[in-house]
């Protein structure tokens, strides 16, 4: 794909009104140009048809004068008629020969012509082009009469014609421009409130509205924005509750498993724990050969066990509604430094009262804060993880930061990232992840009112 470049709307606009314009403007001089060339041709024929009639009678009056004089041809009894500035009037007789000639001086013009505009004028007319009349007396052909124009008079009357409106049309032009921008600016000015309104969208604002505009193309634009993001806002909603309702089914499958699990695989662990230490006594009496398996054994159900409450400890954290939120996140990065072998890598900071609290955004965030030490711990090879949560006027933030490696643990902790990202959109909240050299940082935002709505929930 061609990479066009882009132009604003106003400007694009503008130079195509002035292109319009100039195309105008250019036609109505080349009209008044036009117009001035023909007339001063006009006049010049006229001039050789008036001074041919006139010759004609001349020699007509020599032909019946009982004393006929010999000044034919006399032109001047109409040059004096006919004189202007730059005018040239003769008479070629029948073999090409100029007879006779007269020609009126070209005073200097007040404001002569530009030299581009003489050219140009040259170039498309033909100023001082001769305009021939025959002089005929009674079938014979006597000869002929010559009139032309100075071509530098005719230039600078054609200026004086249409060179004024050019200078006009090339101030009026800018002036045009100027107020077609102005207009087209103030006309386009909502586009700013429509482009404002789709970033707050982007943003993920679907609370966005446009208000009411003066043109009709612009309110048809705002109808749709509006409709679409009352539309994606009741989606986002429904899919939200959608969300909410599968994590929480998630999450009592979860503790129904561990229930099982514990009651059921563990009591079965714990019976071959007795066992095993009962023929460990047997077997101390009368066989010790067998006291190895019994050891065996029993180690073996011991790691099970452990194994079988990290398990438990994972599908049913400690109980937030009975804790509260602060109590067991503290707890759970207790357990992570506890298992760090006395070097601490986990830090966290409140700020702000947790309290009031709903138990299913309590339960969430703390679900949100281990997954997001496990994929710092184990997949990013963090050695310093710290934790902020923070209780704003209109949201709660979490910003969890570590030092590991940010590519590595982006692409092993895709589903994590995934199953957070549900949480945070049933919530009605954002997250962010961002990663850089020093290690990466994901941050959650969780507006109060999904806080508030989750309260009634768990309410009723």
């Amino acid at each position: 794909m061609w990479n066009r470049p882009r132009f604003d709307l106003k400007v694009r606009l503008t130079l195509r009104v002035a292109a319009i314009s100039a195309a105008c403007f250019a036609a109505i001089s080349t009209y008044f140009l036009v117009t001035a060339d023909s007339a001063a041709h006009a006049r010049i024929d006229g001039i050789a048809a008036i001074v041919a009639k006139t010759l004609e009678l001349q020699q007509g009056k020599v032909q019946w004068a009982p004393s006929p004089r010999s000044d034919f041809p006399n032109l001047d009894p109409v040059w004096a008629h006919v004189m202007t500035p730059g005018l040239c009037l003769g008479f070629r007789g029948p073999g090409g020969e100029m007879l006779q000639r007269f020609c009126s001086g070209a005073p200097a013009p007040a404001s002569p012509p530009p030299q581009a505009f003489a050219a140009f004028y040259r170039s498309l007319f033909d100023p001082g082009r001769e305009a021939a009349r025959p002089v005929i007396v009674r079938g014979t052909r006597l000869g002929e009469t010559v009139v032309s124009v100075d071509p530098a008079v005719q230039t600078a009357e054609a200026w004086h014609e249409a060179g004024r409106l050019m200078i006009a049309l090339a101030i009026a032009l800018p002036l045009l421009c100027a107020l077609v921008y102005a207009a087209l600016a103030r006309a386009l000015r909502p586009t700013r409130m429509i482009g404002s309104g789709l970033e707050r969208i982007a943003a993920g604002d679907l609370s966005t509205r446009l208000p009411p505009f003066d043109l009709a193309e612009l309110s048809a634009i705002r109808d749709v924005f509006n409709h679409l993001a009352e539309s994606l806002d009741t989606a986002l909603a429904e899919r939200s509750e959608l969300t909410r309702k599968l994590i929480a089914l998630q999450d009592e499958e979860r503790r129904h498993l561990a229930r099982e699990l514990h009651d059921e695989f563990g009591q079965s662990l714990a019976a071959i724990r007795a066992l095993a230490a009962s023929a460990r006594q047997t077997a101390a009496q009368d066989c010790p050969d067998l006291l190895g398996e019994c050891d065996s054994i029993a180690r073996t159900a011991t790691g099970m066990m452990e194994t079988l409450r990290g398990a438990l400890f994972r599908l049913r954290p400690p109980d937030v509604d009975e804790l509260g939120l602060v109590a067991s996140l503290e707890g759970l990065v207790s357990g992570w430094n506890g298992r760090s072998r006395g070097q601490p890598r986990f830090e966290i900071r409140f700020d702000g009262a947790f309290d009031s609290v709903p138990a299913d955004v309590s339960a969430n965030l703390y679900r949100i804060v281990q997954e997001a030490l496990t994929n710092a711990a184990k997949h990013a090879g963090a050695t310093k993880v710290s934790l902020h949560l923070t209780m704003a006027d209109s949201e709660i933030a979490l910003a969890i930061e570590d030092d590991g490696r940010p590519i590595e643990a982006a692409a092993k902790s895709g589903m994590g990232l995934l199953g957070m990202r549900e949480r945070v959109a049933a919530l009605r909240g954002r997250l962010s992840f961002e990663t850089g050299p020093h290690g990466s940082a994901l941050r959650v935002f969780i507006p109060l009112a999904a806080a508030a709505s989750g309260a009634l929930e768990h309410a009723a």
